[in-house]
């Protein structure tokens, strides 16, 4: 049982609870485009799952039909019990090689750009997975363990890592000498030498002390969130492939073929000689650390939230319909909802390519609903939905983009 889509209003709920409780205390940990990024890569996450093939699940059945050579009892409370310290372990080894790992790492490394530390910094979610995840869970299905009983545990693990990204609450005692709290969690988010790669853990703690990876939050070291290269941009899309894409241009430019093909399975943050020499990256100075914070103008930031919430309620009627919808109707989806996260990036980056991006959005979307009514994937009763979402949607996505032409133009025509 897949509990997630029943944990996500909680999820909204403790957001709200957490941002109003740290404006009470004087200590707010939310920045508006850090959050809405964070919501956009969790929800490219959740869409992308409904076009990519699930290799893992294939693989999982045909491993569980053939080759298992034991049974989990769904029936055994034992077997549950069992069942997850196991998919804890593994899951330990997984999010160990994925930061031990190149490849491994440009699938986690959407999870680790915040530079803030929050309850919405547990959305960043991986669209990659795919590509990686399952691998490490496979012994699983060779032990005999029922789908259902993976799903549901696996669900649960991942819910439960959503309280701990906070900065609210502090050490829990003996309860973090067996389990996964904030206080451990926080090292494990920080870029500092003294934290980076510490705390692994999904669950339980006690694979980092078992082997030797634990680190105690120190009080008088704060935590620096992020990652040592920033990506100094909103493009959820972006996000997702900038390892990739930096893999690929490594093996591309060394002239040494032996490391054309270790870029993929070296450890995190090798690069070829050669080409580390001739393109050279630059890593934070800490101890001038600055944020990628990019000023929005007061309306600008209303009108964005407006655009965001709009967004969600058509990702949660495309989840709701992901089961009903023919696939052609889920890719344009798909396409749909990733145009607009691209686009709020590129507003929250200034960059001036926003308003060719919008235009485009615009044109792909129109392209979309007059295509779906024309081969009856849908009634004229969603076409008539669809234009008012598209008119509501391009209304606000102007006024962001008219505030901050305007304060463009008031900035290059001040001779200051």
């Amino acid at each position: 049982m897949n509990f997630v889509p029943y944990a996500v209003p909680f999820f909204m709920l403790l957001i709200l609870v957490e941002l109003a409780w740290g404006l009470l205390k004087g200590n707010n940990t939310y920045r508006i485009n850090d959050s809405l990024n964070s919501m956009s890569i969790g929800m490219l996450s959740v869409v992308t799952k409904f076009v990519f093939l699930n290799i893992g699940l294939l693989v999982f059945s045909n491993i569980g039909q053939n080759y298992a050579i034991w049974s989990f009892d769904m029936a055994s409370t034992g077997h549950w019990l069992l069942g997850l310290v196991l998919y804890d372990f593994l899951y330990y080894w997984y999010h160990r090689i994925s930061h031990e790992r190149q490849f491994f790492w440009g699938s986690h490394v959407v999870h680790h750009q915040s530079e803030e530390y929050n309850l919405s910094t547990a959305l960043r979610q991986t669209s990659t997975s795919f590509l990686t995840t399952w691998v490490f869970y496979i012994p699983c299905f060779f032990l005999g363990m029922p789908i259902y009983m993976y799903v549901s545990i696996a669900t649960a693990q991942l819910i439960y890592q959503f309280w701990v990204h906070t900065q609210h609450i502090g050490k829990l005692g003996f309860f973090e000498w067996f389990f996964v709290s904030p206080s451990n969690h926080r090292v494990h988010h920080a870029q500092n030498p003294e934290y980076i790669d510490k705390n692994y853990g999904g669950l339980l703690i006690i694979w980092d002390r078992l082997f030797g990876t634990f680190k105690e939050e120190d009080e008088e070291l704060e935590p620096i969130y992020g990652i040592r290269v920033p990506l100094k941009s909103w493009n959820p899309l972006w996000a997702n492939l900038h390892i990739f894409v930096n893999m690929a241009r490594d093996a591309w430019r060394t002239n040494n073929w032996k490391d054309k093909f270790r870029v993929i399975w070296s450890p995190t943050g090798w690069r070829p000689a050669d080409v580390a020499q001739r393109y050279p990256v630059y890593k934070s100075d800490l101890s001038r650390f600055e944020k990628y914070d990019p000023k929005l103008s007061i309306w600008a930031k209303y009108a964005v939230i407006g655009q965001y919430v709009l967004l969600s309620l058509f990702h949660f009627w495309s989840v709701e319909q992901e089961a009903m919808l023919p696939y052609e109707l889920l890719f344009a989806v798909v396409i749909a909802q990733l145009l607009t996260v691209m686009v709020i990036g590129a507003l929250l980056d200034g960059k001036s390519l926003v308003r060719g991006l919008e235009l485009s959005r615009l044109v792909v979307m129109t392209g979309i609903l007059v295509s779906a009514y024309t081969t009856n994937l849908f009634s004229m009763e969603w076409l008539y939905y669809g234009i008012v979402y598209l008119v509501v949607s391009a209304s606000l996505m102007w006024v962001c983009i008219k505030r901050e032409w305007s304060n463009e133009l008031v900035s290059s025509s001040n001779p200051a």
